[in-house]
């Protein structure tokens, strides 16, 4: 019997945001629903953040809109008139899902409020696809704020069990299921070192270890600063590659570099990485680290994945479910000097041919196809209220 097409309304931020992990996500997302069989309508922002609140440059993409898909912008993160406008919107279209991505409290009485208000037509099922419940960030409201949303979901689908642990002890007779965050395989085909490198203006004479995306307090770029400046390292002709915007001060990371003599060590490309120089950066990597001091999962490392990259990365949260230690790279202590002793074993042993020949069995499990079956699965244990 043929599967039944149901009408879809995905919820979060998309273009005319730009591209960064979660707009990328979703796209991806909503093309693997309609490649399912299904309608699908994308309802983002008008106003995501304030702009007082956003620690970037521009939240804006300098991109044309998708062509495939049908986006409305719609949402007014801080307007409740506009909250109640699009929950009776939605609840008067009256999809058979609505999935909503969550990551942040600030996004709780926007996303609550029009999840509250769709339900009342008992028809639409209110799915909330959840990156953290627990800010990695953390503010005095938070947990507030979050209860809000949470209390107005009919089921979850987190991207790692550290997420699914939380929300039980949250909302314990609640539908949650985990499925690990798939492949960004959105950025075309991989492009040569040498291509790489000449894109970007490197010296083909070193070995780069790349830090990749927003630099947040939480990413631990500070710590891979440390690690870095160990002497061991200044043995191979190797040099950290730091490609991403600043989202946080940038001070305490210059004054590590100024201190430990790393100015020709350290090539810093900060600001905005477009998506069409992933290819590059990935390219002219040989090891992708991901020194975070928390975390719930990573859409780096399912680049890196894409790419077949060598990952080291911290055991915080759900990196360890996503990078097995020893098999596709390195899940070590989060502290500096384990950071230093992979690098130092992956420079000294060669392991990148290793580790690429099972990286290359160990991503077909990251599948957008899984992500669409997880939620099929989640809608059909739900039961309308």
């Amino acid at each position: 019997m043929a599967k039944l097409k149901k009408q879809i309304v995905l919820l979060g931020t998309t273009w005319p945001f730009r591209g960064g992990g979660i707009a990328t996500f979703n796209e991806r997302l909503a093309r693997a629903l309609i490649n399912d069989g299904n309608d699908v309508v994308i309802y983002t922002f008008s106003l995501q953040y304030p702009g007082f609140l956003f620690p970037g440059k521009s939240q804006y993409s300098d991109q044309p809109a998708p062509e495939d898909l049908s986006i409305k912008i719609k949402v007014n993160s801080v307007n409740p008139f506009n909250w109640i406008s699009v929950g009776r919107e939605l609840r008067k279209l009256s999809p058979d899902l609505l999935i909503i991505r969550f990551w942040i409290p600030f996004m709780a009485p926007a996303l609550g409020t029009i999840a509250r208000i769709v339900r009342r037509n008992l028809h639409t099922k209110v799915i909330a696809l959840a990156d953290n419940i627990i800010p990695h960030e953390r503010r005095i409201g938070d947990l507030i704020l979050t209860k809000y949303f949470v209390g107005s979901i009919d089921g979850f689908v987190t991207l790692s069990h550290k997420v699914l642990d939380d929300l039980k002890k949250l909302r314990p007779s609640t539908p949650v299921l985990y499925t690990p965050h798939p492949l960004y395989d959105n950025f075309g085909q991989a492009v040569s070192r040498e291509e790489a490198l000449k894109n970007l203006g490197l010296d083909p004479g070193y070995r780069y270890l790349l830090f990749f995306g927003f630099i947040r307090e939480y990413k631990g770029l500070d710590w891979l600063l440390t690690a870095f400046a160990d002497p061991g390292i200044r043995k191979f002709r190797v040099k950290l590659l730091v490609a991403g915007e600043y989202y946080t001060s940038s001070q305490k990371y210059e004054e590590i570099i100024r201190a430990n003599h790393l100015e020709d060590h350290v090539v810093l490309h900060t600001r905005f990485i477009g998506d069409n120089l992933v290819p590059s950066y990935f390219g002219a990597a040989d090891l992708i680290v991901q020194p975070y001091k928390s975390a719930t999962q990573s859409g780096v490392a399912q680049i890196a994945y894409h790419f077949e990259k060598p990952l080291l990365v911290t055991d915080v949260g759900g990196l360890g479910e996503i990078v097995p230690n020893g098999i596709v790279g390195y899940t070590v202590s989060p502290e500096p000097g384990a950071i230093t002793e992979a690098i130092l074993d992956f420079l000294e042993n060669d392991r990148a041919p290793e580790f690429i020949q099972n990286i290359k069995i160990e991503k077909a499990r990251f599948s957008w196809e899984k992500m669409v079956e997880t939620i099929e699965q989640l809608d059909a244990e739900i039961t309308i209220r």
